[in-house]
């Protein structure tokens, strides 16, 4: 038993309060305050390392004198994450979430201060790697706890809080860290990350122990880990990673890693989500399959937006990105949309109306590619396809944990991430292919107009995520299951 965990007696008594509907408070009141100000303080603190790394990764790179592993110190994250999240429900599941997130957020920390302080880019790697098993941890039993503290009519408003958190990070991040990294140095954004992580644990924890912890149903024995399950996470990480090491180029030597690849990660993903998900089975199935096609269609579409505007158009890097930054507003604006509860009846029409706007987004974008049209039209195409995923986002992660028995809110929200990311790698990697087959432009093509990419390339990557989004619009009517009222 550690110091972070209920002692027995107090987890065989206790017991989510449950109060009136008419006499709850809203996530700010006095019952939930501490609270969500501590999980929205640690989503917040998360959001902001995600914007702010971006721009510090590249002189860390070079000082490190590894820019030939420089995709390694994202894929690291992200192997591991896939693997951290199926650990993290099975845990949070069977010992409640309070453990979970505490570790989750030390190995964060840990591996910001083992890359912030490394001496070679493997050793920044290894950073990135032990961040990844803490990110995973962290989400997963983030959602857990929204499922035990939360009534249903208060999550949307949580799940709105969380998108709100990555408003002025994605603003401001990256120009923090720009200024940080030009007159400190890059490992001071790493470094400095760890110490703001007090204060939302001081809030966070304590409430979390009084509200949430320990497993859902107290008197039922706790079930051993599922060893099995385990077992399939590992071949997700290891499958992830050999994807996105084939995808580092086109040769036909890659096509090794990438059957390998395949061969690990087909099986073991259909063994982690929900029976029914490949199919778009309705209820939960549909539920974990669209967050999939709504992330990663419009995430692999983002990728290519600041390089089309720059090679095409001739852009700046910075006001490139800068077309992008109100998406960050409109996204918080349409999570805020889906927690009205007077929406709540409509909520399976709002998701439609949602993969809608992703769908103008993402065929709207590549419209710059005709010189006569201004180049402020992705501007609000983005803006557009924001107020759209935000709405998409937050209420699959409603729904999820509404269909969701509360000793399965782990396991299901695990699968719902695992949906997510590996859409993202996947979608990234098959729209990155296409670029470079139909023409894509090297690194040269940022600083040398001549060699910009052929625009048809950037078509090849948009109109294909608009059409996965197309389905993402059908999916999305099949999230009531049959029979089920309202």
């Amino acid at each position: 038993m550690t110091v972070l965990e209920p002692r027995d007696a107090e987890v065989a008594t206790a017991e989510i309060p449950v109060q009136p509907l008419a006499q709850e408070t809203g996530i700010l009141g006095r019952t939930h305050r501490a609270l969500s100000i501590g999980i929205i303080t640690v989503v917040l603190l998360i959001a902001f390392e995600a914007t702010a790394v971006g721009t510090a990764m590249p002189v860390a790179a070079r000082e490190l004198d590894g820019v030939s592993l420089y995709a390694f110190a994202f894929s690291a994250y992200f192997t591991t994450s896939l693997f951290s999240m199926v650990l993290s429900g099975q845990w949070a599941d069977r010992r409640g979430p309070l453990a979970p997130l505490a570790a989750g957020i030390a190995a964060f920390g840990a591996g910001l201060l083992l890359s912030g302080t490394a001496s070679t880019m493997w050793l920044f790697i290894a950073g990135r790697a032990v961040q990844g098993l803490g990110g995973g941890l962290v989400i997963v039993a983030l959602y857990v706890v929204v499922s035990r503290a939360y009534s249903e009519r208060l999550r949307p408003a949580i799940m709105a809080g969380f998108a709100a958190s990555w408003v002025v990070p994605s603003v401001v991040g990256p120009l923090v860290s720009g200024a940080v990294t030009e007159h400190l140095g890059w490992r001071w954004v790493f470094i400095g990350i760890p110490v703001l992580v007090v204060f939302p644990l001081a809030l966070a924890l304590p409430a979390i122990r009084r509200m949430a912890a320990g497993p859902a149903d107290p008197t039922a024995p706790v079930p051993p880990f599922d060893r099995r399950r385990i077992r399939l996470a590992l071949a997700v990480s290891l499958g992830a990673a050999l994807l996105q090491y084939a995808g580092e180029d086109l040769r036909w030597l890659s096509l090794i890693p990438a059957a390998a690849g395949a061969a690990f990660l087909v099986p073991a993903v259909l063994g982690l989500l929900p029976r029914g998900t490949y199919r778009a089975a309705r209820g939960l199935p549909s539920v974990v399959l669209l967050r999939g096609i709504a992330a990663g269609s419009f995430i692999a579409a983002e990728a290519f937006v600041p390089l089309m505007l720059v090679t095409q158009r001739g852009l700046s890097p910075t006001m490139a990105g800068l077309s992008l930054a109100v998406g960050g507003g409109t996204w918080a604006l349409g999570s805020w949309v889906q927690s009205r509860p007077r929406l709540e009846p409509y909520r399976q029409s709002l998701l439609v109306f949602g993969m809608l706007c992703v769908v103008v987004a993402i065929a709207l974008a590549p419209s710059v590619l005709i010189e006569s049209v201004p180049v402020w039209i992705v501007a609000v195409a983005w803006a557009i396809g924001c107020f759209g995923m935000g709405m998409v986002i937050a209420s699959t992660s409603v729904l999820l944990l509404k269909l969701s028995a509360p000793e399965e809110a782990g396991e299901n929200s695990a699968a719902l991430q695992i949906s997510d990311g590996l859409s993202n790698v996947i979608l990234l990697a098959v729209g990155g292919a296409m670029f470079a087959a139909l023409g894509g432009g090297a690194v040269g093509a940022l600083h040398d107009a001549s060699s910009a990419s052929h625009p048809g390339a950037f078509a090849a990557v948009f109109l294909p995520m608009a059409g996965v989004a197309v389905v993402g619009m059908w999916v999305a009517t099949r999230l009531r299951e049959r029979g089920a009222a309202g």
